[in-house]
């Protein structure tokens, strides 16, 4: 009688080992992951305008249909990264996300930044060249430092009117993005 319980126990605590082990390996087994979206959309230091989502259709990013939405992919270990323009003067807000689609960092205009846009992303060795003053940066530049090189950026307005849902997404794509030219 105890060694079937034994055996019982020792399988119920195998069988949730194996469950736990194939849980975790799942996302790392996908194939379509947010990332391979996001680069077959050659985002790519550039910022793209994605197409509105439109209630009842398809809509593989989730995105909410009342917003307007800009994506900027980036490598930091082609060096540091901006975002950089004037944006509207309505509600909008910039979120960095790694390959795993997790946020490492978000602002929004709420923070008492205006319309202006100057964010440089750095990687940990940027960020030490920038501490020793290696690097230049203008001021009033946010440093925002990623334990990551591979990026997403994703900027989202809030047209208060659909009508201005264009003007919006026009301001949205004169946004730079990607790593400073060389002067």
């Amino acid at each position: 009688m105890i060694r079937t319980l034994l055996w019982l126990l020792g399988g119920l605590l195998l069988g949730g080992l194996i469950h736990l082990v194939t849980i975790l390996m799942l996302p790392l087994l996908a194939e379509d992951t947010t990332w391979t979206r996001i680069t077959q959309l050659e985002a790519r230091n550039r910022v793209v305008i994605l197409p509105p989502a439109l209630p009842g259709e398809p809509n593989p990013f989730h995105l909410d249909t009342e917003l307007s939405y800009g994506l900027c992919q980036v490598d930091l270990a082609d060096g540091p990264a901006y975002l950089s323009g004037i944006l509207p003067d309505a509600f909008w807000s910039v979120a960095i996300y790694n390959q795993a689609g997790i946020v490492t960092y978000s602002t929004t205009n709420r923070d008492g930044i205006g319309q202006n846009v100057e964010l440089g992303i750095f990687n940990a060795d940027q960020t030490r060249l920038l501490a020793q003053q290696q690097i230049d940066i203008a001021e009033g530049l946010l440093v925002v430092e990623s334990r990551d090189d591979d990026l997403f950026i994703l900027v989202r307005l809030a047209p208060p009117h659909e009508i201005m849902r264009p003007r919006f997404e026009q301001e949205l794509s004169k946004l730079t993005c990607g790593p400073r030219p060389a002067a």
